[in-house]
């Protein structure tokens, strides 16, 4: 995909991706909106983010990104071991260090998500309470 055609949604698009931020995204690529209400650039850049158009800009942008700096699952993983092992090999132990890269390294492989698992037999419940009992 190239670069879209609305020059508007381009600006956006780039915006958003430097910044992560898509109200400044939103003020920066619509001069105008700089006189609005905050909540009113919320609501239009997270209008705007949902097109699919714009999602789909955004997301060849990061894969470039991606692919221009060789970043990888592996070797983010790589580095956040790095950081851990300096982090406990320091003269005073950064425990807390130590721990933020080994959650990271969970959130990046989605070991992170709590998964609930929940059966009931509806049918035989008439209440409320008959869930509790």
């Amino acid at each position: 995909m190239a670069a879209l055609s609305n020059t508007k949604h381009e600006k956006f698009c780039q915006v958003w991706h430097e910044t992560g931020n898509k109200s400044e995204a939103f003020r920066s690529s619509h001069p105008n909106s700089l006189k609005w209400k905050d909540e009113t650039v919320h609501n239009k850049a997270s209008a705007l983010s949902k097109r699919g158009e714009v999602k789909a800009r955004f997301k060849q942008l990061q894969d470039e990104a991606i692919k221009g700096h060789n970043i990888t699952i592996a070797s983010l993983i790589k580095e956040l071991d790095e950081a851990r092992a300096v982090a406990l090999s320091a003269e005073t132990p950064q425990s807390s260090a130590a721990i933020t890269a080994t959650m990271s390294k969970a959130k990046l492989v989605g070991l992170d998500k709590h998964v609930i698992e929940l059966s009931a037999n509806i049918a035989t419940r008439s209440t409320i309470d008959d869930f509790y009992s």
